[in-house]
């Protein structure tokens, strides 16, 4: 059973990260799922302008997180491999 909910949970996340990406892929960035731990951290890569600009970290935490928390109560972060 933990295995099933944590396949339904990475299917989810996956899908807050689909209806995500189109705001991120208009200013010349994308994102990209890498893992969800255990400890429900969803761990993301950041790319194209997204990986370099200065206010990726705000955009993470204010926009990417706080989305993925908004429908996904049980994430605890979103935290970006390559900042």
């Amino acid at each position: 059973m933990f295995t099933e909910n944590r396949i339904e949970l990475t299917t989810k996340v996956k899908r807050v990260i689909e209806q995500i990406r189109p705001y991120l892929q208009a200013d010349g960035g994308d994102i990209q799922f890498v893992e969800l731990t255990d400890d429900n951290v969803v761990n993301v890569e950041l790319m194209g302008s997204c990986g370099s600009c200065p206010y990726s970290r705000m955009t993470l935490k204010n926009g990417v997180e706080e989305a993925m928390r908004k429908a996904l109560p049980e994430i605890k972060s979103v935290e970006a491999l390559n900042i």
